[in-house]
């Protein structure tokens, strides 16, 4: 069972040594007891917050407390923290140095690997584009590739379709991409156009621009 300490909502002091008010109070024989009269006054207190932190400080503590608070409102005592011995939680607190530091290695390696895996698929995205629109230019296949497929965009290109470099997915973007930059589209929702109705004027244009980038055999 714990050992527990309370944060007092109002003045209290210490049966024994009279002293106070008291920030925290261990209640023994039916009266409150400062932490040096409990002989707990070489314990340290570590709030809330931090549960690895915690959980390491307690299991390198010989002796470690709970300490609550009375909440009035929910009529119940709730936890606020800890108190362990210092050496104890000065070596949680290089644990857990070390293994933020390990997180943020692995986070680094993560996000080269992820750059390295974004670079490829742009690429390849780019080159199925290409493969299904020789004619387009290409800087414009480059540039949309890397549009379409930027990692948490939502756009079609991180779509499944868009992954497996579905055709479709890939023309999907193209014709986004000329829908805006060679088109009055942009023009047209400005001024009030209804999408649906701004897709269908540039419709033939956006169009004919596809099929003059098309391969022969398509």
């Amino acid at each position: 069972m714990d050992l527990v300490a309370v944060e007092p909502r109002g003045r209290r002091h210490c049966a024994e040594c009279r002293g106070g008010p008291l920030p925290l109070l261990v209640m023994a024989d039916g009266a409150p007891h400062c932490l040096d009269c409990a002989d707990l006054g070489h314990l340290v207190y570590l709030p809330r917050g931090n549960t690895a932190l915690t959980r390491r400080a307690r299991e390198g503590s010989s002796l470690s407390v709970v300490v609550v608070r009375r909440n009035a409102r929910r009529r119940r005592y709730e936890r606020q923290g800890v108190l362990v011995e210092e050496a104890a939680l000065a070596r949680a607190e290089e644990a857990c140095l070390a293994d933020a530091d390990a997180r943020a290695r692995r986070r680094e390696r993560d996000a080269a690997r992820r750059a390295e895996q974004d670079v490829r698929f742009t690429a390849a995205f780019a080159t199925e584009l290409l493969r299904l629109f020789p004619g387009c230019p290409r800087d414009r296949a480059h540039a949309v590739a890397g549009h379409a497929s930027l990692r948490g965009s939502g756009r079609v290109g991180r779509s499944a379709a868009g992954r497996a470099l579905d055709p479709g997915a890939v023309t999907a973007a193209l014709r986004a991409a000329v829908r805006h930059l060679d088109t009055e589209y942009d023009a047209l929702l400005m001024a009030g156009v209804a999408r649906a109705e701004a897709r269908r004027r540039v419709s033939p244009e956006v169009e004919a621009r596809l099929a003059g980038w098309r391969g022969p055999d398509d």
